[in-house]
C-alpha cells in the first residue's frame, strides 16, 4: 500500500530534535512542532525545555515502552478525526534506539500516514568524524546490558566486513570496550562522547588506546569499529569446493587456484594438480 506525505491527509509525524545543540533543529521540525494538535514524548520535561526555547506551546502526552499500546488509541482516535499528531523522543530522532517503533508500525498498519522528518541522530556525526571506512555500515544500537549475551551478540558479528555502529552508556563504555577487544580483536576504533555539545570529544586509535586514554567516561557515547579485515580461509570447505567459491565470484579459475593458495600458504602447483587429477 502507497502513501504519499503530501497528501492533505492527517498523518503521524517522527520529529528529530536536537541532541545536545539547540541550533541543530531544523525549519521543518519547528513549523511541525507548531502544526501538529498535540504530541508524543518521552520525557515530558525535556521536550518542555524545547518547546520553551521554540516559544511554542503543545499539549504533551508521555510516551514510553510502558504505555505505547493506550497511547496507540490516542493516535487512532485522533487521526480518525483529521488531526495531526507528532511523536518526539528526548534526543535525536524517534524510532532509533527510542520509543516509538510500536505506535509507527501500528499506525501504518491502520493505513494512516507517518511522515518521517530527516535531522538530528548522533550515529552518521560519529560515523564521519571517525575516520574509519563509512560504507558499508551496520548501525547495532545498544548492546546487551547483561554481560553474558552482551558476549554472546559479538561473538555473531565478530566476522562482519562492514563497519559497525553502537550507543553505550558511560556506566558501560569501559566493561563492553574490554568485551570488544576480546571477542573482536585490537580493531581500530572511533568513539565520540556528547556530540554537538559544549564538551564534544572523540576518541581514535585501536581499542587498547582508546581504553587508556577513557579515564572517568561521561556523557553519552557513540562507538565506530571497523569490520572484521581477515578474509575467511574457507577452510571447514574442500579445495576444490573454494576454487569453485572464487570461480562464481568471477575469478578465473587460475586467480581462483592461486587465492586458495596463498589463504591456505601451499604452493600453487599442489591446488593445481588437486583441480586438474594429477
Amino acid at each position: 500500500m502507497s502513501q504519499k506525505s503530501y497528501d492533505g491527509n492527517a498523518s503521524l509525524y517522527l520529529i528529530p530534535t536536537p541532541i545536545g545543540n539547540m541550533d541543530d533543529i531544523t525549519l521543518r521540525s519547528i513549523k511541525t512542532l507548531e502544526m501538529v494538535d498535540f504530541l508524543l514524548t518521552e520525557d515530558t520535561r525535556i521536550t518542555g525545555v524545547l518547546l520553551q526555547h521554540l516559544n511554542i506551546k503543545k499539549r504533551m502526552y508521555v510516551n514510553n515502552d510502558h504505555n505505547e499500546e493506550k497511547n496507540f488509541n490516542l493516535v487512532v482516535n485522533a487521526l480518525s478525526e483529521g488531526k495531526n499528531v507528532g511523536l518526539v523522543s528526548d534526543r535525536g530522532t524517534p524510532v532509533i534506539s527510542d520509543p516509538g517503533y510500536n505506535i509507527a508500525k501500528k499506525v501504518i498498519e491502520k493505513g494512516y500516514n507517518v511522515v518521517g522528518l530527516p535531522g538530528a541522530t548522533a550515529l552518521i556525526p560519529a560515523l564521519i568524524t571517525s575516520g574509519i571506512e563509512p560504507l558499508p555500515f551496520l548501525f547495532y544500537g545498544f548492546l546487551n546490558s547483561k554481560d553474558s549475551k552482551l558476549r554472546k551478540e559479538l561473538e555473531e558479528i565478530k566476522k562482519y566486513k562492514h563497519t559497525i555502529i553502537f550507543y553505550e552508556a558511560p556506566h558501560r563504555i569501559s566493561k563492553t570496550l574490554e568485551n570488544m577487544k576480546n571477542i573482536l580483536g585490537d580493531r581500530k576504533i572511533s568513539i565520540s562522547r556528547e556530540i554537538s555539545k559544549r564538551y564534544e570529544e572523540i576518541y581514535r586509535g585501536n581499542i587498547t588506546d582508546v581504553m587508556l586514554e577513557l579515564q572517568e567516561p561521561k556523557g553519552e557515547f557513540v562507538i565506530v569499529i571497523e569490520g572484521n579485515k581477515e578474509e575467511d580461509v574457507y577452510d571447514d570447505l574442500s579445495i576444490e569446493k573454494q576454487v569453485e567459491l572464487y570461480e562464481s565470484d568471477g575469478m578465473s579459475k587460475m586467480e581462483a587456484i592461486k587465492k586458495v593458495a596463498k589463504l591456505r600458504k601451499v604452493p600453487k602447483s599442489e591446488i593445481y594438480n588437486l583441480i586438474h587429477g594429477k
